[in-house]
């Protein structure tokens, strides 16, 4: 991990990781995925990029057909769904390597469920869940 002075107004006491760093805790969250969940995924393209869109403070965004609003004659002649996580916002609100992880897990899920078809509220509860489970394990 370094520090870097972030001419975008960031505090040059935010983790910065390099891409590569970044892309394997991606790569980990997404192995972190029950299996019987991950099997089904299929036709996904998941991508780092630096920022959220401008105008927005999202730490990861899903585009597609949600999983269950698909019907199987017709879903292969689409382009592939895709998840983006940004790597910035995410740095921006994390203090430690820890806490960036901890932030990419928790996006990788987030938008994993909206592919799965997930609202907002379903994904908050699964998210206080997946929570209180990792401080009961770092306890």
């Amino acid at each position: 991990m370094s520090r870097r002075p972030n001419p975008f107004g960031r505090s040059p006491f935010r983790p910065v990781m390099d891409r590569a760093r970044f892309e394997e805790l991606v790569a980990e969250a997404l192995d972190e995925i029950p299996k019987k969940f991950r099997k089904l995924i299929d036709n996904l393209n998941v991508m780092v990029e630096d920022d959220c869109p401008p105008g927005t403070s999202l730490l990861g965004l899903y585009h597609g057909v949600p999983f269950p609003h698909r019907s199987p004659g017709s879903y292969g002649n689409y382009a592939p769904d895709v998840i983006v996580i940004y790597q910035r916002p995410i740095e921006s609100i994390s203090r430690s390597d820890e806490e960036v992880k901890d932030h990419v897990r928790d996006t990788v899920l987030h938008e994993v469920g909206h592919y799965f078809g997930l609202d907002e509220a379903e994904l908050r509860e699964i998210e206080r869940a997946v929570r209180a489970q990792r401080q009961g394990e770092k306890t």
